[in-house]
């Protein structure tokens, strides 16, 4: 599946809530989400800008391998997921197949659906709490994405194509 987004910085939640339900938007998702992320030691999955996370969103748990292929005006990405029955066997058979745990990382997520476009408020804990909340807006397109994004009122600057790891760094080297 291809997935199409990008990221918009430290946004006010309950303001852009209110704008997506008089939208039509539907909410479909609030809870906490737990993530990890691996790669061989050579770091072979992240040399091709690629990524291998689980994650466990309440009661789902999900192993996702994720290729970037473009960063232009949109996070572009081949996405593959598979549901799996547990997080901790998921664990074992990847680390028994020589895969460590590179990043671990927890946040809260609150997630709504308007037509095709998912729009999730993410909100990390624990040792990314420095990082204020954000939003990403998924959509089939990126005229879509922009579209949405100017009904929230933000232009197309503001929507960046960062992943995780330029997140972090941002807001590290911001001192927030």
């Amino acid at each position: 599946m291809k997935e199409i987004e990008v990221k918009i910085l430290e946004v006010n939640r309950q303001q852009l809530e209110q704008t997506l339900k008089t939208l039509g938007a539907e909410k479909v998702f609030d809870g906490p989400i737990q993530t990890l992320f691996f790669d061989f030691a050579d770091g072979k999955i992240s040399k091709t800008k690629s990524l291998l996370r689980l994650r466990r969103a309440q009661d789902k748990v999900e192993l996702t391998f994720k290729s970037v292929s473009s960063v232009k005006e949109a996070k572009t990405a081949e996405e593959v997921t598979v549901e799996v029955s547990s997080l901790d066997a998921a664990r074992k058979i990847l680390e028994n197949i020589g895969l460590t745990v590179t990043e671990s990382m927890e946040k809260h997520r609150t997630s709504y659906k308007l037509d095709d476009a998912r729009f999730d408020f993410d909100r990390y804990v624990g040792d990314y709490s420095f990082i204020p909340e954000f939003l990403e807006i998924e959509a089939q397109s990126i005229r879509q994405i922009r579209k949405y994004a100017s009904s929230l009122g933000f232009k197309p600057e503001d929507c960046l194509t960062w992943s995780t790891d330029k997140l972090i760094n941002h807001y590290k080297k911001s001192d927030v």
